[in-house]
């Protein structure tokens, strides 16, 4: 069941910071119904360096209930503490996640010896679940080495796969080549989604896929289904959605469109993240004004 693309899902606050679970379920229904292929939460775009233990596991918990064994459930469960991830994880191997997205430990700026470790720990601990590496250097000060992943890929029967968070194209390249194509290569980079298909990716997570479902799902559906000029198309057309939704950090805009959407009904992001600015916003709705893919209002 992973493949397609899986939606990391934003997580919604109150206007005073609070956990917002209701609309989980919402954002959930809202896009299944636009044929998105899985759902991931607790990754960069759900905001989880700024959440309790306990308020990730209340995230999880209303996401699966929110799927209810539609598609996949790829939850985030790293941090940069092992207890922390192993109760985490634990959590998501109660629930029935089709697999963990376990990021590399961040700010340690571990040795490759150090990741190896890491990973096989948590791979021991719970055997029955698939792992999946969660490499995203520009965040975790650290990129796990095409050598480190292979070693764990041999070391390991349940770490099944990677999510490629980088623009070192040649990384998931050589990763395939020492893991096998069996390998589950996710791209994490909303550029790289279709290239990634090309050189045998099973899907993407895209945070553009929180505003605009279709066309990141379309896309995986185009290239499966071998229209492969119609995937190039949506490639093209989702550059302004793009630069859009990184105009500032993620996943400030994001929310920031999903509210003049009226899909969310607050556009809070816990601090150190800041409202998105003025400036920001007119560049925001300039981006997107051509797409056919996003229906703004022509004001903020």
């Amino acid at each position: 069941m992973i493949r397609g693309a899986i939606t990391p899902l934003i997580t919604p606050f109150t206007d005073d910071g609070d956990l917002d679970l209701p609309t989980i379920a919402s954002l959930v229904d809202w896009q299944l119904a636009r044929g998105t292929h899985g759902i991931s939460v607790g990754g960069s775009t759900g905001e989880p360096t700024s959440q309790t233990v306990a308020e990730r596991i209340a995230v999880m918990r209303a996401a699966v209930a929110a799927i209810d064994g539609r598609v996949a459930f790829l939850p985030g469960t790293g941090t940069a503490r092992m207890d922390e991830t192993l109760e985490l994880t634990a959590e998501a191997a109660a629930l029935g996640a089709a697999a963990a997205l376990v990021v590399t430990p961040y700010y340690g700026r571990p040795q490759q010896q150090g990741l190896f470790d890491w990973y096989s720990t948590v791979a021991r601990e719970f055997p029955d679940l698939g792992i999946i590496v969660y490499n995203v250097p520009i965040r975790a000060a650290v990129d796990i080495t095409p050598d480190t992943v292979a070693r764990l890929r041999r070391a390991h029967d349940n770490i099944i796969g990677i999510k490629e968070t980088t623009r070192d194209f040649e990384h998931v390249s050589y990763v395939l080549n020492a893991c096998g194509t069996d390998f589950i290569a996710l791209s994490g980079i909303e550029l790289l989604c279709y290239p990634m298909l090309c050189l045998g990716g099973v899907g993407h997570l895209s945070c553009v896929a929180n505003f605009a479902p279709e066309p990141v799902a379309e896309l995986y559906d185009a290239f499966a289904a071998g229209d492969h000029e119609r995937a190039r198309r949506l490639h093209y057309d989702l550059h302004p959605l793009v630069d859009a939704a990184f105009i500032e950090t993620n996943p400030v805009p994001a929310k920031w469109v999903m509210h003049q959407l009226g899909i969310l009904p607050s556009a809070h992001a816990r601090i150190p993240l800041a409202p998105l600015s003025q400036a920001s916003q007119s560049r925001v709705l300039e981006l997107l004004s051509g797409s056919p893919h996003v229906a703004l209002p022509t004001a903020a």
